[in-house]
């Protein structure tokens, strides 16, 4: 690890730490594809939230649920989608819990990327012969895409890197998915208009199809680390129960509070998602300017994440531990929610989302990812999976109901409530970081077993 801190310049320190660890790279190759392939599809899950047309959000049987109650399902197109998202999460996660305790890793992890593969190909259809409510199941369908897959390839890091590597090298893998961040939106950008949507889907199946080569050529790290350790059982199926990661997180204190700091982690994050809307709607009614707005956030969101990836988070880690990484987002938030109470303008909005959303993509995501490499591997691949899955989509799910009922008395009372939930996002952190010193350290590679 010595050799990785000598040189001067952030380039200088990744190159060094591409030649200390081998699988780094295919890690790096890995994540980059995948949030490529990701950000590709984004674009159109976003264009399917906002729509206006009811009939390409929603099925024509829910339309006419809505209609012969007396309400129009365009009011509550958010609202509906987060609900659907979540109750899809509730029953998907038995359906992975046997997935990943029938079968091995060198099984179960393919097939998870089989199947979006598989998905993809018919969203590909279904776009192309304009199925009517086919919105409301891509935005379905990509959320699961994204937290199960992105879930799945941090557990995997945690087979392939110990708690050491994982302080140096996460931050340079999290900024492999930021330059994938900044490639998936391009190619949406140039190609959309030329192949149409239905062929982005096919563009998206090639980024997951490498990573599947990513995966096998990252396996055998993984196994002669676990070998290295006198564990051989991480080839076989883990065993258990399909509820066993729900289960994991009532029972162990840790991944309680790692089910705290997701769930108002969220929940700061989906409060500010609809009230900009609601701002951006007042202040930027053409449908253009809105659009250069919101494109400007996620230009700043980028840039400011990939610098703090490459020059801080690997030296804020490897120096002082997860502490700072988990404990200033909330503090940086909680601060940016009491200005926006004070002054909610477009601006202010803008800046307190650039903070939000780059601060858990460049500090508390690879903080908490780091502390996996120390638990046991059912912790990580089923209670991990279960946080970042059903756990997240209840505080999507919870939140975007809570900001409904808060809108009707304005903007202050939504910031005023979001700086009590950024401040519950505080105390779960405290708590994880607390909770989490009583794990055994990490060891270097070459010291394990």
């Amino acid at each position: 690890m010595n050799d990785i801190a000598k040189p001067a310049s952030g380039l200088g320190r990744f190159q060094a730490a591409l030649r200390a660890s081998p699988p780094l790279l295919w890690a790096f190759l890995y994540f980059f594809c995948l949030l490529s392939g990701y950000y590709v599809l984004r674009p159109v899950r976003e264009a399917m939230g906002a729509s206006a047309d009811a009939n390409v959000v929603f099925p024509p049987w829910l339309i006419d649920w809505f209609a012969a109650r007396g309400l129009d399902a365009g009011e509550f197109t958010l609202q509906v989608l987060f609900t659907v998202t979540f109750f899809v999460m509730l029953l998907l996660q038995p359906a992975y819990g046997l997935l990943v305790s029938r079968f091995p890793r060198r099984v179960f992890l393919p097939v998870v990327y089989l199947f979006f593969i598989v998905t993809l190909l018919l969203f590909h259809l279904a776009f192309e012969s304009g199925m009517p409510g086919r919105g409301m199941a891509f935005f379905v369908w990509i959320a699961v895409f994204n937290l199960f897959a992105v879930a799945v390839f941090w557990s995997f890091m945690a087979d392939v890197f110990d708690d050491v590597e994982a302080r140096a090298y996460f931050g340079y893998i999290g900024a492999a998915g930021t330059l994938g961040a900044f490639l998936g939106p391009s190619l949406t950008r140039m190609l959309v208009e030329r192949v149409g949507i239905a062929n982005l889907m096919l563009v998206a199946c090639g980024f997951l199809a490498l990573c599947l080569v990513c995966q096998m050529r990252l396996r055998r790290w993984a196994v002669a680390r676990e070998q290295a350790r006198g564990d051989r059982s991480r080839e076989q199926a883990m065993g258990g129960g399909m509820l066993a990661g729900l289960s994991l997180v009532l029972r162990e204190p840790l991944l309680r509070w790692m089910a705290m700091v997701v769930l108002f982690g969220v929940g700061v994050g989906t409060l500010l998602y609809n009230e900009q809307a609601a701002i951006v709607r007042q202040f930027y009614p053409d449908a253009r300017a809105a659009t250069a707005f919101y494109a400007n956030i996620d230009l700043a969101i980028n840039a400011l994440t990939l610098i703090v990836q490459v020059f801080v988070t690997r030296w804020l880690l490897s120096r002082y531990g997860v502490r700072p990484a988990l404990l200033l987002p909330p503090l940086a938030i909680l601060a940016g929610y009491a200005m926006l109470a004070a002054s909610p303008l477009p601006l202010m909005v803008a800046i307190v989302q650039i903070v939000t959303r780059s601060s858990e993509f460049c500090l508390a995501k690879p903080a908490r990812e780091t502390i996996y490499t120390r638990v046991p591997r059912e912790w990580r691949y089923k209670a991990g999976a279960a946080i970042d899955t059903v756990i997240y989509r209840a505080g999507d799910l919870t939140f975007v109901w809570v900001h409904k009922f808060l809108s009707a008395f304005g903007s202050s009372a939504v910031f005023g409530a979001g700086m009590v939930v950024a401040a519950l996002f505080g105390v779960g952190a405290w708590g994880l970081v607390r909770e989490q010193k009583k794990l055994p350290e990490g060891r270097a590679r070459g010291q394990a077993g």
